[in-house]
């Protein structure tokens, strides 16, 4: 089968689909499957949670939509401007200043200093670190660090060239609030949702927590112990209270009986 990843001409309702998408890794006796016929698509606007077993292949999905890796079989198709990456660490330049650091991918694109100097100050009051842009990465906490590398995937969605006008946007976030304590994380999930809201960007949101899942997602994906596939899916919005407490209970007790059936194999 043919492994491509291709963008439309013809507009879909969602910036990435995913047709019958395989991924191994080697060849041969020492070949690994990660990922086998995931059908899966994210609309519009739609934030989207990925839960599974370590090593299910949540994190190669990720890279396959980003451009980092290549399916071995099946199609991804692309309808976003410019799909952006979030992960577990902030990964910042530390030779640049906060405003320096959301600036980057606007300077790599071509983006006039006038112009990308505005939008990196509208993103950092936006992710609430206003007045904040000349402070280095080492002067700012773990939770600070994590709202510039949200700043500046945001700035990575945007599409400059022309090209993209009127695609919508695609985060794709891999588990990035894992490395922090449990208040700040707390905290950056209520922020995360209120910067979706504000943005209407697709978010695809990779995460060990089914917690997280549900209070983020509208719908939560579970993939499959190794080679990961789509084994179910729930719609999980607006859920609170004793629904979204059944919600949890529901989907932790698939998630164990994937990852019990994967060890009895």
């Amino acid at each position: 089968m043919t492994a491509t990843i291709d963008t439309p001409v013809t507009r879909t309702t969602a910036p990435v689909r995913f047709h019958q998408v395989g991924k191994t890794f080697g060849q041969g006796d020492k070949a690994v499957v990660a990922l086998e016929q995931v059908d899966l698509a994210v609309a519009a606007g739609e934030f989207t949670t990925l839960v599974g077993a370590s090593g299910c292949g949540k994190t190669t999905l990720l890279n396959l939509v980003a451009g980092l890796d290549r399916p071995t079989s099946g199609r991804i198709e692309l309808d976003t401007s410019r799909p952006a990456v979030v992960f577990q660490e902030a990964a910042l330049m530390p030779w640049l200043t906060a405003a320096g650091n959301v600036e980057l991918p606007l300077r790599m694109a071509g983006v006039g200093k006038a112009a990308r100097r505005a939008k990196a100050a509208e993103l950092l009051e936006l992710v609430r670190l206003a007045g904040l842009g000349d402070k280095r990465p080492h002067e700012l906490s773990g939770g600070m660090r994590q709202r510039v590398a949200l700043a500046r995937a945001l700035a990575s969605t945007t599409d400059n060239t022309g090209s993209g006008a009127g695609k919508p946007s695609l985060l794709l976030m891999d588990e990035p609030f894992s490395a922090l304590d449990a208040i700040t994380r707390d905290v950056l999930q209520g922020e995360l949702l209120r910067i979706w809201r504000a943005t209407g960007t697709a978010i695809l949101f990779v995460t060990h927590d089914v917690r997280e899942a549900v209070r983020l997602g509208q719908r939560v994906v579970l993939l499959s112990s190794r080679p990961g596939r789509v084994v179910r899916e729930w719609e999980v919005d607006g859920l609170s209270g004793a629904a979204e407490n059944t919600a949890i209970e529901e989907i932790n007790a698939a998630l164990r009986k994937v990852i019990s059936s994967h060890a009895a194999a």
